[in-house]
This record gives structure tokens, sequence and C-alpha cells, in this order.
């Protein structure tokens, strides 16, 4: 009885990742990209004339997933040390019952490096196809929101308290902006990672009997990846690179799920995430509307860290073949892989049904009665009397309306050093968080202008040698 196509689902995978992506990373799909490998280098074989084109049909019909017990495999790969081992062990036997010698050329010439790594390059093509997809759609609702909410003035925050005014669109341009660098990574990483592993035992394809370059060009031709300089059994800077990568990502994933709970609390209420039947409730409070989204991002952003570190431990490897960070990559980079799918999929959904409360935005930013507005008092003061004097006296006149509970701008108007300076159109002029937004307007139009909007991809030729460096 053969295994089912898909890995069982477990309870937590439709909150921390997505379907497609639990789809790629499933043991179905880990094996059926090692057998496309086999397959594709049997493939390769014919077109370099090491083996006849007879054996190709039966090799390649048995490459696929339903043929294999799974249960046996995964027992066997406990004893092997890798699950490559029984693969090429069963395919073997299931190609020898259709023709005893096309199963001579199985896996002829290569190693079970050659295949799990060519086989995870091929999960990660898709994989980082669907990050590339769900960027763009964050991208798009960033780019909306933030046009949108181009003027709408709040107070910006440091240190958690507040400071002088912002507007939503700039915050969110904030975010826009490191989308766009991550879309810039994560296009590199793919374009670096995209490349075959082929070597046999130790790098230097001794069995093909000095035509492994010409198999090794068939192949990356067969499987549509670059052909890299030499095998990189060994050096897993490229891995490294696609899981640091992925890591900066969620951690700007965390930074966006940070800024909307802490505006979305109650005492906040700028901005609640999206309502749907059964989002966000709570088994006793019936009044509580949850940011599931930013919690999802956030325990991503705490989670991948360690993953990616993990990752970058493991490439310290020993001579030709490594020894046990090898196999610490196996489960941590498809970790990462489905936990930033999660992410990017909740924080998607989150900022394109954003509900917006600007009128709660200007409320909160008049809840100290003028105080964030005193660096504008202060440095058009200063122009007058000099910083020292005139901080001086607006930290007095601040400490005032603090203990007195007055508007910052009635306590400006009866102090004659300030009057005397400042006419009280002015003084009014100066406490309208209007007039205090600096340069916003230009800063956000450089991040929404048109030639910064993201690159679509060119299709590139990735079977030609070393294309990927």
């Amino acid at each position: 009885m053969k295994t089912a196509a898909f890995t069982p689902m477990r309870l937590l995978d439709p909150l921390f990742t997505t379907d497609p992506m639990r789809e790629i990373f499933s043991d179905a799909q880990r094996l059926q990209r090692m057998l496309d490998f086999e397959a594709a280098l049997a493939g390769a074989l014919v077109m370099a004339a090491i083996a006849p084109a007879s054996v190709l049909p039966a090799i390649k019909s048995q490459c696929k997933t339903d043929r294999f017990e799974f249960a046996a495999i995964a027992r066997e790969a406990a004893l092997a040390g890798n699950i490559a081992i029984p693969l090429v062990k069963a395919l073997s036997s299931l190609v020898a019952r259709e023709d005893t010698k096309a199963a001579t050329f199985v896996h002829w010439g290569a190693t079970s490096q050659d295949a799990i790594d060519t086989g995870l390059v091929l999960q990660l093509r898709d994989a980082l196809e669907l990050i590339e997809e769900g960027l763009a759609n964050l991208h798009g609702a960033l780019s909306r929101l933030a046009e949108t909410h181009e003027t709408t003035i709040m107070a910006g925050r440091t240190w958690l308290q507040q400071g002088p005014p912002v507007t939503f669109g700039l915050k969110v341009a904030g975010w826009l902006g490191a989308i766009e660098r991550h879309q810039t990574r994560i296009e590199r990483a793919r374009e670096q990672a995209m490349v075959l592993q082929f070597g046999g035992a130790v790098g230097t394809l001794a069995a093909l009997d000095g035509r492994g370059l010409e198999v090794a060009a068939a192949l990356a031709h067969e499987l549509k990846i670059a052909l890299p300089e030499l095998p990189w059994h060994a050096h897993r800077d490229r891995l490294g690179e696609v899981a640091t990568t992925l890591g900066l990502l969620v951690g700007t994933l965390g930074k966006i799920a940070r800024d909307v709970s802490l505006m979305a609390q109650t005492e906040i209420d700028e901005v609640q995430e999206p309502a749907a039947p059964g989002r966000g409730g709570s088994s006793t409070m019936p009044h509580k509307r949850n940011p599931v989204g930013s919690a999802v991002a956030l325990a991503a952003a705490i989670r991948v860290p360690g993953l990616v570190s993990t990752m970058l431990t493991a490439m310290v490897q020993e001579h030709e073949r490594g020894l046990g960070g090898w196999h610490a990559e196996w489960e941590t980079l498809p970790e990462i892989c489905m936990l930033t799918a999660g992410a990017l999929g909740q924080m998607t959904q989150t900022i394109e049904g954003l509900e917006v409360h600007p009128e709660k935005m200007r409320e909160n930013l008049d809840v100290t009665h003028g105080l964030v507005l005193s660096e504008a008092v202060s440095f058009a003061l200063a122009a007058k009397i000099g910083k020292k004097q005139a901080r001086q006296i607006v930290e007095e006149a601040c400490r005032q309306a603090l203990d007195q509970r007055r508007q910052l701008r009635d306590v400006l108007f009866e102090r004659k050093d300030v009057t005397d300076q400042l006419s009280m159109q002015e003084i009014s002029q100066l406490l309208d968080p209007n007039h205090y937004l600096g340069s916003a307007g230009e800063m956000m139009k450089s991040v929404l202008s048109p030639s910064r909007k993201p690159r679509k991809k060119a299709k590139r030729d990735s079977s030609s040698r070393g294309s990927s460096e």
C-alpha cells in the first residue's frame, strides 16, 4: 500500500504556513524532486551517448512517487543516513522489472548528495516563486494603503512615546520600501541558489570517465537550472543566503506586525485587523478582536532567526563532503520557507483589509494638548534668541502645561518671553500639526514613484554554464 500523495496536515499548519508551501515541502514532493533528478540524469546520459536511448523510457516511467513505499524508505534511511540511498535502491528494483539493462544506468555517476541537493534546489525554485508572488501582492496592498493615507496625520512615536506628527502614509511607505528591498534580495538569492549539484563521490565526476562536464551540462539543461563552475557539496553559502534572506524578510514582516498590533490596542484604536467570521475571537471574552495576522508574523519573527543560525552554523563542513552539517539543513530550510510563507500570507491579508481610523489618530495626537509640537516652537524661538535660552523657556512652558493640564498654546500665549518674539498667530501655526510634517510628502513620492515599482522578472536561459554567477 502506497503512502498518500501529500503529508497529512498537522493541527497548526493552517495557522503558521500556507497549503501551497506545505505541498512544496511535503514528503511526496521531496521524493518527487529527487526522482526528477534521476529521470533527468538518465536523459543526460543518453544525450552524452553514455547510455543507450532504449533505457530512458524504463527509467523515466518509474520516477513517480506513487511507485514507492514511503514508510519503507523512511525506515531504511534511518540505517543508511539519508533518503537517497533507499530511494535509488527502490528505483533500481522497479526499473529492473521492466528492463535489467536500464537499471544499470540508474543514478550512474552520481552520489546521494547530488540527488538530495538538486531535489532541494528544485523545491526552492517553487518556494521562492511563491514568495515572490506573495511579495508582489503585499507590495500592491502597501502601495494602495500609502496612497490612500498620504495626508492622514498621526503621532510619530519614539521609545513608545509620542513625538512630532507624521502621516500614516509615511509610516506605510517605510514598510513598503523595506518590502521592495526584500524583493531585490529574494531575486538575487534565487538566482544564486538555482544551480545543479552534480559531482559524484568527491566532486570530480571521475566515474564518468572524462565526460562528467558534458553530462552535467546536459543535466542542468534538462532540469532548467544553471550549471555552476564546480560542485558545491561542502560549500553551503548559496543555501545560507536563501536562509538569511528569508530571515531578513520575516524580520520586516514582524516589524509591520508589531506596529499594527500596537496601533490596534484598545486604548490606541488607530487601526484594526480585518474582521471575518471566526477570526480573532476569544474563547471566553465575546468582545475580543485579536490581531491574529500580527501574532503569526511575530511568532515567525521569533522562530526564524534561530533556524537561520542553524543554517549558518551548518556551513562549516568538512573537506569534500560534510558530516552532520548537511543533515542539519534537511528540515531547517523547509521550515524557514514554510514559516516565511505563513507570515507573508497573514500580513498580506492584514494589510489588504486593514481598517484605519483617521479620527482616532487625530484624537491621539491631541492627547498631549500640543506638547508634541514643542520642538517646532523651540526651533522657531531659537532663531530669535538662541538655542539654549529657547529650549529652557519651552521646557518650562511644557512643565506648566502638564502640571496644570492645559493646552501648551494657552501657556505660551501668557509668557511675555515668548510673545515678545512670536505673535499669537505664529504660535498657533507652529502648534498646527499640518505645518510640521517636514519632507514627509516628498519622501512618500520618492517611494511611490512609478520608477520604483518592482521590475518584472525576465525569463533567462539558466542552462548555460555559470549563468547564475
